[in-house]
Order: structure tokens, then sequence, then C-alpha cells
């Protein structure tokens, strides 16, 4: 069965948020609404400090919890993995929001525009009134993916069928694929090097690793 799955090699990215902007550019999301940021870390102790960034999101669960809590069920799950939003049956209570262990679900109440309350001629054309008042996050790019699909590309593998962060990475740390698929790239780079995914203690089963070596956090 496909799994679709997300990696972020700790070691590679360089904190650069080309991923943040091109998940912003694609999705049109309103000032403040960061569906893929880049956290920006302090390990180690004096003198011996370093910077990690670490890529996030929606980790979209085996188990997820923003889920469980749907009272309409606007949440749902794909068998392909991916955790998707009904905008139409969405009744924007926020339960997901404050159930989710990664905070990536957002909530705008009203249309907000880089410049104040006049949109610029790209911020029109992308604007979608579906996603006011409703519950918003990472959809792993799934129209994407599918519309990729369809034209026989496969995900991970064709930029056209492939998350627009992955897509956008200048230094090769995010990567996107079937964990299920034998020949998998995602699933040999997940069986050759050490990982871990964020907040595991949760029983959520997040759909994204990150990549890093001992003493990197």
């Amino acid at each position: 069965m496909t799994r679709y799955v997300m990696i972020a090699d700790l070691r590679r990215c360089v904190g650069c948020q080309t991923c943040t902007a091109s998940c912003k550019e694609t999705n049109g999301t309103p000032p403040g609404v960061q569906w893929r940021r880049v956290l920006d870390l302090e390990a180690g102790e004096y003198p011996d400090v370093s910077r990690v960034f670490v890529p996030t999101g929606c980790q979209h669960c085996d188990d997820p919890p923003c889920m469980e809590v749907c009272p309409s069920t606007a949440t749902g799950k794909r068998k392909d993995g991916i955790v998707t939003i009904d905008y139409d049956i969405c009744i924007g209570c926020g339960y997901c929001a404050i159930s989710c262990p990664y905070e990536a679900r957002y909530k705008v109440d009203h249309a907000d525009f880089a410049y104040g309350g006049t949109a610029m001629a790209s911020e029109q054309a992308r604007f979608d009134p579906a996603k006011i008042g409703v519950a918003t996050k990472c959809t792993f790019c799934v129209d994407r993916i599918d519309a990729g699909i369809k034209a026989g590309k496969v995900p991970g593998r064709d930029p056209e069928a492939t998350p627009a962060c992955v897509n956008s990475c200048i230094s090769g740390a995010l990567r996107f694929g079937d964990i299920e698929a034998p020949d998998s790239e995602i699933k040999r780079l997940i069986a050759d090097n050490q990982w871990f995914r964020m907040h595991e203690d949760e029983g959520t089963g997040p759909g994204f690793y990150y990549i890093w070596d001992r003493g990197t956090l």
C-alpha cells in the first residue's frame, strides 16, 4: 500500500527558507500563515555551539489527533497517508489546531494581504474564499501529486508530481516519496541513515522523518 512521507536531512538544511517561500507562492497563504516553516535552533553548550535548521509543518500522521477531535469530519486521511481538510464542511471550531502537537494548523477569519486591505494582482489570482474561517495546513501539495500521477509521473521523482517545497530546496535536504515502494529513494535513505520523528512519543506516527548525525541536536 502506498504511504507518502517526507524527509528533512538536517545535515543539509541551510535555513534559507526557500521551501517556506515556495509554499506560500504555490498555495497563496496569507501573511502570518506558514504551512512550511523552518525552525532556527541552537544546539550544544558554549563554546561548542552550533545552529540547526529544522523544517516542519503538518506531519501527515498515521493516527492524526486532529482527525479524532474534528466534530464535522472535515479532517480525513487518504489511503496513501495524506491528511486532508474538506473546507466545505469545516466549521472553524479550532479543535484540530489545539490537538495538533506540531502547531501545523492555521485559521484566518478575514482576508488579509501583504499590503493591507488591497490585494496585489498575484494575490487576487490566488485568493480562495473557501479558506477563510476554516482550518488550513500543508497538504503535501496533494493537487500536484494527483495531477502528476494521472499524467504518469512518480511523486518524489518527477517534479510535476512532487511537493513545491521539495522541488525548491536548494540543498536537497527535503525529499518526498512512497516509503512502501521497493525501489523508493525515501525507503533507502531511511534504511541507511540515523533518523527520528518529531514528538513520536505522542503515538501519532508522523509521516515526516528527520535524518541527522548523533550530536547534531
